[in-house]
């Protein structure tokens, strides 16, 4: 019998040192094409980036986005330290001091969060690309499905204070299917 490592089964990884930002108004989507961001065609959806970024839509105008690993998220803290004030509909939305980021993995992520959500985060009805605004073991969290492959990934945001509760949460939520942290560098390997 196989042993799954602990990111298939059941991990908890604390991407918050990743750079993340967002930007919102009428001007933001165009702003971000001519920055070369594929952009997913409506709200309450997301898109992985050829490097590995993501982009989520989480309105008609305000989008999120997150740091690819592959260059510790310099892409991104790029975009938030090169952004100036203009006259265009695009306003920055600093999310690093806002926002923790956790990304729960392995084959039981949509048990765990029955757990400590009330919204159906299975695949047939929250399909990998789809984001979600939402409460999640009772404060406010965004959920993105980012899984590839075989790999069942939810990338989770919460008000960065409630970080060391919610983790707390989360891990009694995994502890029956023999869940863990995980350190970051597991994704590296």
């Amino acid at each position: 019998m196989t042993s799954l490592n602990p990111i298939e089964r059941c991990a908890l990884i604390d991407l918050t040192d990743l750079p993340r930002v967002g930007f919102r108004g009428i001007d933001a989507a165009d702003f971000l094409n001519k920055r070369g961001y594929q952009l997913p065609e409506a709200p309450n959806r997301a898109l992985t980036q050829d490097d590995g970024s993501l982009v989520a839509r989480l309105s008609q105008a305000e989008y999120l986005l997150l740091g690819s690993l592959a260059d510790r998220g310099r892409r991104i803290a790029a975009e938030e330290a090169g952004w100036q004030l203009g006259d265009n509909g695009n306003y920055l939305l600093p999310r690093q001091d806002s926002h923790a980021w956790l990304q729960l993995s392995g084959r039981h992520v949509a048990e765990v969060m029955a757990k400590v959500c009330g919204v159906d985060l299975r695949p047939q009805a929250f399909p990998v690309g789809a984001a979600a605004q939402t409460s999640a073991a009772r404060i406010n969290v965004i959920v993105i499905n980012a899984s590839t492959g075989e790999l069942p990934r939810f990338h989770i945001l919460c008000d960065r204070a409630s970080l060391e509760y919610f983790q707390g949460a989360m891990l009694d939520a995994m502890d029956e299917f023999g869940g863990q942290p995980v350190g970051m560098e597991a994704l590296l390997a």
